[in-house]
């Protein structure tokens, strides 16, 4: 059975990537959007650099993260400027991380959903008097619905899956940053092959029901 070291690693897996789902629909809906409808030159290098964690080492990502955010890094300096200190190894600082290396898996569900929707009921919207910001809430949100359950659930479950950036962020301090992968690895190391085994079923059965809901949801989607 899990040990309760091992709930509290759970518990907070679930905190972080709740949060991390809520920042990320928050921040990924203008961005998709924007992606969606612009025809800036600039749309090329903002979709890779949004899309860079895709391909990018986790290992590497959180690394420039840790140099930004440490005590000679920009965000670092700006945060003890405002008396926040650092953020590395603080569970701000892991939602921060997260919410960079999830944020494809948010984008770009919101922006395909975006641009199926094309033009023709924003400009009837647009016939009806209705202005930009009335069309967006009213017609254009809810005919994306689909692309927002897909960004809620890729983005929640590929943020409880977290290794590599979430160490080198976080560490693996209990209660506070560490997470079920962190806690998966102690076990591996300290040859809790059972205790191992418990979480990692719980991470296999949790995967299956993520795809479950996603394809129950939308069907016709098909993974990026």
């Amino acid at each position: 059975m899990p040990r309760p070291e091992d709930w509290g690693a759970i518990l907070l897996t679930l905190k972080l990537a709740t949060v991390v789902m809520l920042l990320l629909l928050l921040l990924g809906t203008p961005i998709a959007w924007w992606l969606a409808r612009t025809r800036s030159r600039w749309k090329g290098v903002i979709g890779a650099i949004v899309a860079l964690p895709l391909v990018l080492p986790p290992t590497v990502l959180g690394f420039y993260l840790l140099v930004t955010m440490g005590p000679n890094g920009p965000i670092g300096n700006l945060t003890q400027s405002l008396g926040i200190g650092l953020l590395p190894f603080s569970f701000p600082g892991l939602v921060i991380a997260s919410v960079f290396y999830s944020l494809p898996f948010a984008v770009q569900p919101l922006q395909n959903a975006f641009e199926a929707i094309g033009n023709r009921p924003l400009e009837v919207a647009a016939s009806l008097r209705a202005s930009p910001l009335d069309a967006f809430f009213t017609v254009a949100l809810p005919l994306a619905k689909p692309g927002i359950i897909s960004a809620a659930i890729l983005s929640f479950a590929h943020t409880v899956g977290e290794f590599g950036v979430v160490l080198m962020i976080g560490g693996n301090i209990p209660d506070k940053t560490r997470v079920v992968s962190v806690q998966i690895y102690d076990h591996v190391e300290a040859l809790e092959y059972t205790q191992a085994h418990w979480l990692s079923g719980g991470m296999l059965v949790f995967s299956f029901l993520v795809l479950l809901a996603l394809y129950t949801f939308n069907p016709s989607r098909k993974l990026q």
